[in-house]
């Protein structure tokens, strides 16, 4: 079956859903998106979309602070999402992708007198990495952060994503799976498109919002999974060499889910091996997210 794409309330085929050459987003990124991930769970017959409301709660922040404005409150948007992923009916697992953007016009930066335009669709996705089981192979990229004050790396917006590019494919070209990125000031911040956390002596750590992280909901998710497990978890900032002498070091996000890291810049993080702590927290969220876990309930919206 062909799929669909929900584009400003209609339907359209996937080889259809195409944006005019001239739309503001194209050219300067005006746009505001997010990443959810939909598990299908055989047994239960049923496909779980992940903190549904949380995603949509931060891209209606998100446009708040670009200005854009669509005919949707947050629950049409939500149930929006739901529609989309039933449309098209795929029975494993996705990933959704809602945008928000500035549309079609004369050329210039100043964006207001264009349309403000959505878009809704939906792929299979299994791993985001291949080496998620065995562990990561990180780099600290020469790429720094952006910052709050020159664009806000709290929301998930378009332009600010060609920082996490750059360092994506520095990378990948370099022979490493993913990179960590510093602040301005040379602290831990996040990967190109995931938290990070490390664990020290049984404690769990990841860098505060205000060392230029996104608010990751996955992150949420697993600082509350960290927190019924017994395990406290400290927001605060943290230095680069503390990344070579952790103990057990691990990506946080919705396409990442939570993926392992055993080296950074060629440095063995402990031994080598998915961490006790790591593991156990990796378990703990896939048995949430696919419905195995009652008491997550509410971090599930059914698909059909």
């Amino acid at each position: 079956m062909s799929r669909k794409v929900l584009m400003n309330g209609a339907y359209v085929a996937w080889s259809e859903a195409t944006v005019h050459i001239s739309t503001h987003a194209l050219h300067y990124g005006t746009a505001v998106f997010e990443g959810i991930r939909g598990y299908h769970n055989d047994e239960k017959r049923q496909s779980f979309i992940v903190r549904l409301t949380e995603h949509v709660e931060r891209l209606y922040r998100n446009m708040r602070v670009l200005r854009l404005s669509i005919p949707l409150n947050k629950q049409e948007f939500a149930n929006a999402i739901v529609d989309v992923v039933r449309q098209n009916a795929l029975l494993e697992d996705v990933y959704i992708r809602p945008i928000v953007y500035w549309g079609a016009g004369t050329v210039g930066l100043y964006p207001y007198g264009r349309s403000n335009d959505y878009a809704i669709y939906v792929e299979p996705m299994g791993k985001y990495f291949d080496d998620i089981d065995s562990g990561l192979k990180v780099c600290v990229s020469s790429w720094a952060r952006l910052s709050d004050n020159s664009l806000p790396p709290t929301g998930k917006f378009a332009g600010a994503y060609v920082n996490s590019v750059l360092a994506k494919v520095e990378a990948v070209q370099n022979g490493y799976d993913e990179a960590i990125l510093l602040t301005k000031d040379g602290f831990v911040s996040e990967g190109s498109g995931e938290n990070v956390f490390l664990v020290r002596n049984g404690t769990v750590l990841t860098p505060p919002v205000s060392d230029d992280i996104l608010e990751g909901i996955t992150r949420d998710a697993i600082i509350t999974l960290c927190a019924d497990r017994g395990y406290k978890v400290v927001e605060r900032t943290i230095s680069r060499s503390e990344l070579y002498s952790t103990d057990e070091l691990f990506f946080t996000g919705t396409a990442g889910e939570v993926a392992p890291i055993t080296s950074v810049d060629g440095i063995v993080i402990g031994d080598g091996a998915v961490g006790a702590i790591t593991h156990e927290l990796k378990e703990a969220y896939f048995n949430a997210a696919r419905g195995n876990e009652p008491r997550y309930s509410q971090w599930l919206t059914p698909a059909f």
